[in-house]
């Protein structure tokens, strides 16, 4: 029953039977087989079925639903009986928002000092992405911003709340400022996340709110290629100021504070909520508080 579970997960995240089939490992006449033999353990019809793929039935989506409970307390039976075996272990998959992976960083590093029995992936993700990996079961865990749009049911530890620098060239007028305003950069070109990354619509509404509208002259949903292009092209962009810290450090870049009248976004851990929680992400939710305590 799990495994045919998992494989209504899937079809519902792919919509495609066949990318469906090819993420569990399997062929398609079986995905088939096991959603039909689902069908029939429960019933009712589950999927709508023509030439291709055409959604779930009523009674198919209300089934996601306990899928992905009953396949979470399965998982999560798995990592209890592990941890009774082996002590805290294994591999842990975090999907972080770009701003943030230098915190991901910090928070691995702390972790397997304590822990150097569990493994990390970490993932570039944008916050939609986090949430939909995250009910999928695609992660164990993200870094997301906390209070800027609805998270579902989740369960948070606070990293920290974002304040932002503006990045340019040492040359540039805007450099030897000790402080910068919004509307200093009315005008200015620009390199910015793009607008699908919720940084970026933080970023326009500090824009809006001073009066202003960006002039992005190239977007990029890298980090990377922002400060590349502020040093190869003289472009200024604008980023949380850790980050912004870290990109500038031994290159021919300046780093200018951005005024800001109201505490900054909050960003944090984010696990999808369980009572209790795998031994592994308990340890996880606590290292997050630790990393945050002793980077405030």
């Amino acid at each position: 029953m799990i495994a045919k579970l998992e494989m209504l997960i899937a079809l519902a995240k792919e919509k495609h039977f066949g990318r469906a089939a090819e993420s569990l490992g399997i062929t398609q006449p079986s995905l088939s087989t096991g959603i039909r033999q689902l069908e029939d353990q429960l019933g009712v019809k589950l999927v709508l079925r023509g030439s291709r793929f055409g959604g779930l039935t009523p009674e198919g989506q209300r089934t996601l639903i306990w899928a992905r409970k009953i396949v979470g307390d399965a998982r999560r039976l798995r990592e209890e009986m592990r941890f009774t075996r082996e002590g805290l272990s294994g591999h842990l998959r975090i999907a972080v928002i770009p701003t943030a992976l230098t915190w991901a960083s910090h928070l691995a590093t702390a972790f397997r000092q304590a822990h150097p029995n569990v493994d990390f992936t970490v993932l570039s993700r944008n916050s939609a992405e986090i949430l939909e990996m995250l009910e999928n079961f695609d992660v164990d865990a993200g870094i997301s911003y906390l209070d800027n749009e609805p998270l579902g049911h989740v369960s948070t530890a606070f990293l920290y709340r974002e304040t932002y620098a503006a990045i340019c060239r040492p040359e540039h007028p805007l450099a030897g400022r000790k402080q910068l305003e919004w509307r200093d950069l009315q005008g200015q070109d620009l390199c910015l996340l793009t607008p699908d990354m919720q940084n970026r619509r933080i970023v326009n509404k500090a824009f809006a709110e001073a009066g202003m509208q960006p002039k992005a002259v190239l977007e990029s949903n890298s980090t990377v290629v922002l400060a590349s292009q502020v040093e190869e092209a003289g472009l200024v962009t604008v980023l949380p100021d850790q980050l912004a810290r870290r990109l500038v450090s031994g290159r021919a870049l300046s780093m200018v504070p951005l005024g800001q009248a109201t505490p900054g976004p909050a960003v944090g851990l984010v696990a999808p909520w369980q009572e209790p929680h795998t031994p592994v992400i308990q340890a996880l939710l606590e290292a997050a508080r630790k990393v945050a305590t002793a980077e405030g």
